[in-house]
């Protein structure tokens, strides 16, 4: 039988919400700092679906009941590692934006902007405004 530790779920959403919040910023070291937070709650998730610390599995002879998943403390080890390749990764774009341009902030992307405008011409909106009155216009006679 799973007990569920409801402070310890409640512990992993805040750490969710707050991570994804940071992810959500236009700067890249709040953007960092929330896949760090993101990535303590997972390994805390992980940890918490392992279950209650037992006996481990390899050595000695307990019954499998006491036995100690190792899959969860596997996985948390590799959320460990790629947190770290991330967090790494992330730092080094921070500096390079800060040696280049003097603050960390994402700017918007001009070409993104133009492709946007390419797509939905700007009088386009105005025509279809204008031609329902003359439709409607048209239908009342």
């Amino acid at each position: 039988m799973i007990t569920i530790n409801l402070s310890m779920a409640l512990v992993v959403g805040a750490l969710y919400a707050v991570g994804f919040y940071l992810l959500l910023q236009r700067s890249l070291m709040r953007v960092l700092l929330g896949i760090v937070v993101i990535g303590h709650g997972a390994n805390l998730l992980l940890q918490l679906a392992g279950g209650p610390p037992g006996r481990a599995p390899i050595v000695g002879d307990a019954p499998p009941e006491a036995m100690t998943d190792p899959l969860p403390q596997a996985l948390a080890l590799t959320a460990i590692v790629i947190t770290f390749a991330l967090t790494t990764f992330l730092l080094a774009l921070g500096y390079r934006s800060w040696v280049l341009l003097g603050h960390d902030e994402v700017q918007d992307d001009i070409e993104d902007r133009r492709v946007a405008r390419r797509q939905r011409p700007a009088g386009a909106m105005e025509e279809e405004s204008d031609a329902e009155p003359e439709q409607r216009a048209g239908a009342d006679q």
